[in-house]
């Protein structure tokens, strides 16, 4: 069993290393930084949107931003579409495609940004909050792992992580991104908690 063990982390490294040598992707995942920062610096708001595990990563983004990360600080304006009475409101009058796209069409305004997360970048779902969110001049950060997919296509900023036939090596580098990002977002809005 341990030689189970070891495969499986000497195959998550390989997936993290693939990223952290690859200068497209860290351009990118700075990109997504600096709209998010952009964003909530002129007083916009974030939703973020997935589904099954990438809909909890969506929750963490959120309350990361609107709780803490690491120190205490201020809240920032986060908001994780996954409120079971919106999801099953409009899955059952709608359909489940609309249940992202129904909130951002409700509650996004000009200038918010919508944190998209599909690890196989083709989720219906994700794919209509995206081009509801474009029409209503929302930008879109899409989190996804091959590059290409039809989410990545629409996105304002597309970061894609990984290669890989299994969706859960992804996730373990798109909650490494989501962290940075959060990272990002408190080292410019409260310099004072970080030391270096």
């Amino acid at each position: 069993m341990k030689n189970l063990i070891s495969a499986s982390l000497e195959e998550s490294r390989q997936a993290l290393d693939s990223l952290l040598g690859s200068d497209e992707k860290l351009s990118a995942i700075e990109a997504a930084a600096r709209v998010l920062i952009d964003a909530l610096e002129n007083g916009h708001a974030i939703y973020s949107c997935g589904n099954g595990g990438s809909m909890s990563d969506a929750m963490h983004f959120a309350e990361e931003l609107t709780g803490r990360f690491r120190d205490n600080r201020g809240g920032l304006a986060a908001t994780a579409i996954s409120d079971p009475g919106h999801l099953s409101c409009v899955a059952n009058d709608f359909g489940y495609e609309y249940v992202f796209s129904r909130y951002i069409e409700a509650r996004a305004k000009p200038g918010d940004v919508v944190l998209a997360i599909s690890t196989s970048g083709s989720s219906k779902n994700v794919i209509q909050a995206a081009r509801v969110a474009l029409e209503n001049n929302v930008s879109v950060i899409s989190l996804t792992g091959k590059p290409g997919p039809p989410l990545g296509a629409l996105a304002t900023v597309d970061v894609h992580t990984a290669e890989t036939r299994y969706a859960d090596r992804i996730q373990e580098l798109h909650i490494k991104v989501i962290h940075i990002l959060i990272e990002m977002i408190e080292r410019s809005f409260f310099p004072e908690n970080y030391t270096a």
